[in-house]
């Protein structure tokens, strides 16, 4: 992790150049540009709560808020694993004429997402204002469950973009994986409202107890427990471990392969 840091550290200008270039890129001849960071978000909030209020919206005030809490650091949870698992592969050239950490590209491509995601929660805000939902004080609790959600996706991006390079397989099936797991996360519903024998299974996928602090702060105005804030944080740290463990025994033959 020390090492982590530290090159990030050194190398944070070439991040941050990697980051807006992405950026650019991503929005090039784009009329809107930077609004899709919140229009994406929205449209996806409208869909929904007109496919599923007459299913759950009853049964929850604000359907669409409630749905939106959760929907937005998701939508930057699935993005952004989809473009750090490219990110060697289509950084090939630079990484053979180049000697710089390979961990650049993967933190590179978070920081873009993350940056589309910070812009897309003021726009939230306002959206909040315009459905006269209350905005919280708890939103100054934010930045938790965003450290866990970005440790959490830069230690999936550091695993995946390594097995990328060798099974471009990847890229095809965690877009399958993401589809189910949006359904296998309670984003369109409460935990609460599913009987008592299928809610162990859910509470299996750690993105519940991540997201869970987004809606608790935006939607309810609540802080959520030590225990689910310990849960969090260790979800997202352990997992950056462990992704960046394996980017690192495999970084030395990348060149090879992308």
């Amino acid at each position: 992790m020390l090492q982590l840091i530290r090159e990030t550290y050194q190398n944070r200008e070439l991040i941050w150049a990697l980051a807006l270039k992405e950026l650019h890129v991503r929005y090039k001849r784009s009329v809107l540009g930077f609004l899709w960071a919140l229009l994406h978000p929205l449209f996806m909030m409208i869909i929904l709560t007109v496919v599923f209020s007459s299913l759950v919206g009853s049964r929850v005030e604000h359907y669409a808020v409630f749905l939106i809490s959760m929907l937005l650091p998701w939508i930057f949870f699935a993005q952004a694993l989809t473009y750090s698992v490219e990110c060697l592969v289509s950084n090939g050239e630079l990484l053979k004429k180049v000697r710089v950490a390979k961990s650049v590209f993967p933190v590179a491509v978070i920081l873009s997402n993350t940056i589309n995601f910070l812009l897309s929660l003021l726009p939230l805000a306002l959206i909040l204002v315009a459905l006269r939902f209350p905005l919280h004080w708890t939103w100054v609790y934010l930045p938790i469950p965003i450290m866990g959600l970005l440790m959490f996706v830069l230690g999936c991006g550091f695993f995946l973009s390594a097995v990328n390079v060798y099974f471009r397989d990847v890229t095809h099936i965690v877009q399958i994986i993401l589809q189910g797991w949006f359904y296998f996360s309670p984003i369109m519903f409460s935990l609460e409202l599913l009987p008592q024998q299928y809610r162990m299974f859910f509470r299996l996928n750690p993105m519940l107890y991540i997201l869970n602090g987004f809606r608790l702060a935006i939607y309810y105005g609540q802080l959520p427990t030590l225990q689910s804030v310990a849960a969090s944080i260790g979800i997202g740290a352990i997992t950056l471990f462990l992704g960046y463990s394996f980017f690192r025994r495999l970084e030395h033959t990348f060149a090879l392969y992308v």
